[in-house]
């Protein structure tokens, strides 16, 4: 079974021990270090194939809201889309790659570019009128008023 990629190991290219080792017995390491100029082939035209990310996020509580966090650095707002509903919360977007340089001039190209999304179901249910978004040095907020169901209100008769 293929597991998919979170957005820090595709963000630096790094790949789980564990899944390395249950997918590369012993025996096909060496080729796989022989051919390195084959693998990275095969990686590149993967990159092609414009895979999604899975965004990382920080997700917490306080006494009245349930706060989300997320990374977004280098992200258009034009590019972003954030749908919540009572009980779930979905992130999408696309990083833009700097499309004037060519592949050829990097030494290094570790930043992850392109699209990104997280699904998640909150803790609790939320006040969707309340709720906010704010980009603060590359960190997006969201904050999600919890809905209070312990409040009560009184209703007024009104007569016809």
């Amino acid at each position: 079974m293929i597991k998919k990629r979170s957005f820090l190991e595709r963000l630096t290219g790094s790949i789980r021990l564990e899944d390395q080792e249950e997918e590369t017995p012993v025996s096909s390491r060496k080729i796989m270090l022989d051919n390195v100029g084959e693998e990275k082939t095969a990686i590149e035209n993967n990159k092609e194939e414009e895979q999604e990310a899975e965004l990382t996020i920080d997700l917490y509580e306080t006494a009245n809201e349930i706060i989300v966090q997320a990374m977004i650095a280098g992200v258009h707002p034009d590019n972003l889309s954030i749908n919540i509903t009572r009980d779930s919360l979905s992130l999408k977007g696309k990083r833009e790659e700097n499309q004037s340089i060519s592949k050829e001039n990097y030494f290094i190209q570790e930043l992850y570019w392109g699209t990104f999304s997280r699904s998640i179901s909150l803790p609790e249910e939320v006040d969707l009128e309340g709720a906010e978004a704010i980009e603060k040095h590359g960190l997006l907020i969201i904050k999600l008023p919890k809905i209070d169901k312990n409040r009560e209100t009184k209703l007024k008769i009104k007569s016809i």
